[in-house]
């Protein structure tokens, strides 16, 4: 058969619903096979709509997504999506075209080493020079894409290898189980458990699987032992739970941290070092248990005194059987910091000044979406803001990026979310700046017959570099700027824009648009002259009195 039949043939084998692409002319034998696939091409206006998709896609159901993007200028586009997916542990597979590479058909004309650029963002990255081989480097590609830890594998297919004829043969899917943890790491986590004063369980974004989220839920109602979550934790239990402390949305100086500052013993389940650090280890400070599926990662902030590897899942039931609740726990000061985090998030809750505070904006959302209706995050200062303040229920309720923390992924993670579950309501929430990065992918979700809302916190600047400019002293310079008459562009896409004048517009829009079909775009003012004050002065003064 043709060589590009069997490299779709064994991507049906792998179980590919969809590939996310812009399809250049060294991929035209690829795009002609799949024109005879069950697989579904979705089409976008940039190889980062169709990354952050494909990524999104491996986040959301631990399948590989797949892009498909040419040769250089396709391929160098794919870079931040790829990043993006290996640093978030997402499992992902590029695929990228290139020229012919037995016969010059155009000498070096866009002719970069992609193989080699792809290696520092990848677990794996090949040139197909022989078709022959195309159904064991996809089952390899595959293999590695979704073995923890989960990530960016990329698969270069030139477009002579493309036409070949090979023999008909894929392989069969083998998936394996992770070793559980030893029996004796367990027992020395235990014992470190029970002889601590005050344990305090942290919850990563390697938690965030199933069965892990079960096995959590049990071992917090058995011991009592209270938890906080990474960002990219957020909602592996339901965060209405007693013992919830909140999210370390910052590195210090947040009520969480009086928590852990005042902690002897951290058992860190699914966090590695790669996600922006929740606190920072100090030599001679507290201990702290790492449970994940391999050691960590030694660092200046990070690290652990014992290492439980293995099947995550396993550890923790493991470890609700060995601990026993204690009577030399003491948990008061938990609950004092418990008390202090719920009066201050809802502080703003119901505040009606206009421009919208974003802390008002949360109360909202949470207020008019399901339990399991989801939000994605672009990258900005309001991510803060909802890491902190939003109540997730579920997982993967709140998606953001704690990682690459890139920004232009928003309205693109939003929209896999949506085409993956169409009965749930999805809300991109994106600064002006993350959204114009990849705003033509509105053309992708009107022509998808997307029914979502995506709200533009417009402050015509990068706040973020705003708020932290002004923290280390600096004046206001070089981050302002002028942005497009929102309601107009994406009324010019086939969507439905929007934009509110008072906090009763606000709300009658997210009312309309959250209820209505279509693509609806809300441009929305935000306030962010709270920032300073309450993330860089205020929390220090309250927790230094706690």
């Amino acid at each position: 058969m043709k060589a590009s039949d069997l490299f779709v043939k064994a991507l049906e084998k792998e179980g590919v619903e969809y590939i996310f692409g812009l399809p250049g002319e060294e991929n035209l034998d690829i795009l002609e096979s799949l024109n005879h696939s069950k697989i579904k091409l979705i089409l976008t206006r940039h190889e980062q709509g169709a990354g952050f998709m494909a990524a999104t896609y491996g986040r959301l159901t631990g399948k590989p997504g797949v892009c498909l993007a040419t040769l250089g200028p396709g391929a160098t586009n794919l870079f931040t999506p790829g990043a993006y997916a290996q640093l978030g542990a997402m499992p992902m597979l590029m695929i990228t075209g290139q020229k012919p590479i037995k016969k010059s058909k155009q000498a070096r004309f866009q002719i970069i080493d992609v193989v080699d650029m792809m290696r520092p963002i990848t677990k794996y990255t090949k040139q197909i020079v022989d078709g022959n081989v195309i159904a064991s480097n996809i089952r390899e590609a595959f293999r590695l894409a979704t073995e923890e830890r989960p990530g960016a594998v990329h698969l270069e297919l030139p477009e002579d290898i493309a036409r070949e004829e090979v023999d008909d043969h894929v392989f069969e899917v083998v998936g394996h189980l992770s070793p559980k943890p030893d029996d004796a790491a367990i027992f020395a986590a235990a014992e470190m458990i029970q002889n601590a004063k005050m344990p305090l369980l942290l919850i990563g974004a390697g938690a965030n699987r199933t069965v892990i989220c079960k096995a959590l839920a049990e071992f917090v109602d058995k011991t009592g032992i209270y938890f906080f979550t990474t960002q990219m934790g957020k909602g592996v239990i339901d965060e209405r739970h007693p013992q919830y402390l909140g999210t370390a949305a910052l590195s210090s100086n947040d009520f969480v941290h009086a928590a852990i500052d005042e902690s002897d013993l951290i058992i860190n389940v699914g966090h590695d070092v790669i996600e922006k650090p929740p606190f920072f280890m100090k030599q001679g400070g507290k201990k702290v248990i790492h449970v994940n599926f391999s050691p960590a990662e030694v660092d200046p902030v990070y690290f652990p005194q014992l290492n439980v590897v293995g099947d995550i899942t396993s550890s923790v039931e493991k470890l609700s059987e060995a601990v026993k609740p204690s009577k030399g726990w003491d948990f008061n000061f938990y609950k004092k910091v418990k008390t202090e985090v719920s009066e201050h998030l809802g502080k703003y809750f119901e505040d009606e000044r206009f421009p919208t505070l974003p802390q008002r904006l949360v109360n909202s959302l949470r207020n008019k979406l399901g339990e399991k209706d989801v939000i994605t995050l672009d990258n900005g200062v309001y991510k803060i803001w909802f890491a902190r303040n939003y109540t997730c229920y579920h997982p993967n309720t709140l998606l953001l990026d704690n990682a690459l923390a890139t920004m232009g992924a928003g309205l693109p993670s939003a929209m896999c979310v949506k085409l993956l579950n169409p009965d749930k309501k999805v809300v991109a929430i994106c600064g002006d700046g993350g959204f114009m990065m990849n705003s033509q992918e509105l053309e992708t979700a009107v022509r998808l017959g997307l029914n979502m809302v995506v709200i533009i916190l417009n402050d015509e600047s990068y706040g973020m570099i705003k708020w932290k400019q002004k923290d280390m002293g600096f004046k206001d310079f070089g981050l302002d700027f002028k942005n497009p008459d929102f309601v107009q562009y994406a009324n010019s896409y086939g969507a439905h824009g929007h934009r509110p004048e008072s906090d009763k517009d606000l709300q009658e829009i997210l009312d309309k648009a959250l209820n209505s079909p279509g693509v609806h775009v809300i441009d929305l003012k935000v306030d962010y002259s709270l920032n300073h004050p309450i993330l860089n002065v205020m929390l220090k003064e309250k927790i230094s009195k706690l």
